[in-house]
């Protein structure tokens, strides 16, 4: 603080707020207040490591079924209690925390939790999420959050160099990927397709009806449900077969281009993905950009998992070609190992972005004239954000480039350890022998079971490994079979771990085979 700055004047807590019975949370000038926030804190923050120490490395998920976690934290009723009249003490409302809904957490912290996309946030991101609620800057226009919008700024040019776009690339951060992808297509419909179907203006209504956009039978469900959003016909989403390998190529895209164009459709968008969310494969971008901009059609890639890969200089191989795409979503919440939530759009031009969603409401107004600030609203779908960029800011300030690739690259190579494993077992079968990435789908095999019969085992594993809480692994469907998908992105699992889960899934499915 500066010198000739006054301090904050220090009174009694106000009358005002003596219905609380701790006043001095509300009173942020009264004496005593900082006193009882900074205990506030200890106490919150003891919470936090307990459940980390306690419970996030213990095991990797309560045991409760869904119905048995609902009778469990709402009690008797199965369903909400109304809204509480009175007011009660800091240090209850955290033990009743305590008590009702940390021992029923999803603990992303335990190494054997092989799981979604859910990596244990690094703690210089919870540091920088706790910095960022309590700023409480509002990233839409420039004077709710001024040096917010210059700090996501920053991290947008760190990500678009990241995916290898030019000097006139642009971005935005959103709440993630489902986000990003949808308005990559709001993006694509309003600047590309305009052109091709000739609308003078953004397509709507009629004007959409013959578009077309290309993707994997293994593309994420955002691109067709943005579509659906967008108000595109249900026939708009051309699923392509992907190949052995669960990844989309160009020829059989280009194909279904060709049969669509002699049927007098109008193909306008490839959505091809760089670590789908089933099997971590990746697309072949190179080809599928090469084929768009022959077709001339808009090419989007969905790298919100492999994106980060680029910061390796050893397996940025394994996501090649994002440079060559109009729009790339990445989403640091995934493999850059930031709190929930964060994402991210970046798009080739910048005019992209802010011709689809800019508006300018009549109260965000500049006092200078021909000097606008930076107002993120214009280039977003959200209105009220806050400062997501401050969390990765902080986070890669923290750890550098360098620190991101060794955590990614630990965790390809724990997944290539595991399908190494799997693929020199007898009992199990991999869906892909060589993972691109981190992801690795395996069946147990248990002899003389038919392969419907197998797919219920793999079920029943699954839910067995989940209660004994030593491990957990999803399941999902490839090809019409059940397997087991093991995702390691968590940057405290390591090679004994990713062994002890075959160890432990042996274990629990002799139990369940001779049951």
């Amino acid at each position: 603080m500066d010198d000739s700055t006054p301090p904050p004047r220090r009174a009694p807590v106000a009358a005002r707020f003596e219905w609380h019975p701790e006043p001095e949370l509300f009173d942020l000038r009264a004496t005593g207040a900082r006193e009882a926030l900074e205990g506030l804190g200890r106490d919150a923050w003891t919470l936090a490591l307990d459940y980390v120490y306690d419970q996030g490395l213990v095991r990797t998920v309560g045991p409760d079924s869904y119905q048995e976690l609902r009778a469990r934290f709402f009690g008797p009723s199965l369903g909400p209690a109304p809204a509480p009249a009175n007011p009660r003490p800091s240090t209850a409302v955290l033990d009743e925390i305590r008590e009702r809904v940390v021992p029923c957490l999803y603990n992303a912290y335990h190494p054997g939790s092989f799981s979604y996309f859910t990596p244990p946030p690094l703690p210089m991101s919870v540091a920088g999420e706790l910095c960022c609620q309590v700023f409480h800057q509002g990233i839409d226009v420039f004077h709710s959050g001024p040096v917010g919008a210059l700090v996501e700024e920053e991290v947008i040019r760190w990500l678009a160099d990241l995916v290898g776009c030019g000097p006139d690339s642009w971005g935005v951060l959103t709440s993630g990927g489902v986000m990003a992808n949808i308005m990559a297509m709001t993006v694509a419909r309003d600047r590309h397709l305009c052109h091709l179907a000739a609308t003078g203006g953004p397509p709507r209504g009629r004007a959409l009806e013959a578009a077309r956009v290309y993707v994997s039978d293994q593309a994420h469900f955002s691109i067709g449900r943005a579509l659906d959003m967008l108000g595109f016909p249900p026939d708009a989403l051309v699923v392509v077969e992907s190949d052995e390998r669960y990844r989309l190529q160009a020829e059989p895209v280009a194909r279904r281009i060709a049969d669509d164009r002699a049927a007098g459709l109008v193909p306008f968008c490839i959505a091809a993905v760089c670590g789908t969310t089933n099997t971590g494969s990746v697309d072949d971008v190179p080809a599928l950009a090469a084929l768009a901009r022959r077709e001339g059609l808009w090419l989007h890639v969905d790298a919100a998992y492999g994106g980060a890969a680029r910061l390796s200089t050893r397996d940025a191989r394994r996501v090649p070609g994002l440079e060559l795409a109009d729009s790339v979503t990445v989403d640091p919440h995934k493999w850059l190992f930031q709190a929930y939530d964060i994402g991210a759009l970046v798009v080739r031009r910048r005019e992209d972005l802010h011709a689809t969603f800019h508006r300018s409401p009549e109260y965000y107004r500049s006092a200078t004239p021909g000097a606008e600030p930076l107002n993120w609203l214009e280039y977003s779908m959200e209105g009220t954000r806050r400062l997501r960029a401050l969390k990765l800011w902080a986070s890669w300030k923290h750890v550098g480039c360098e620190g991101f690739a060794r955590l990614v690259e630990h965790d390809n190579d724990v997944a290539a350890v595991l399908a190494a494993e799997l693929g020199r077992a007898f009992d199990f079968e991999t869906a892909v022998a060589q993972p691109d990435l981190s992801v690795v789908c395996f069946r147990h095999l248990v002899p003389g079971k038919s392969d419907e019969e197998l797919d219920a085992h793999q079920d029943r594993l699954q839910r067995a490994l989940e209660i004994s809480g030593e491990a957990w692994v999803s399941t999902t469907r490839l090809r019409g079979r059940t397997y087991l998908r093991a995702g390691i992105m968590n940057w405290l699992t390591t090679v004994e771990d990713a062994r002890s889960l075959l160890t432990i899934l042996r274990r629990l499915g002799g139990t369940l085979s001779s049951g």
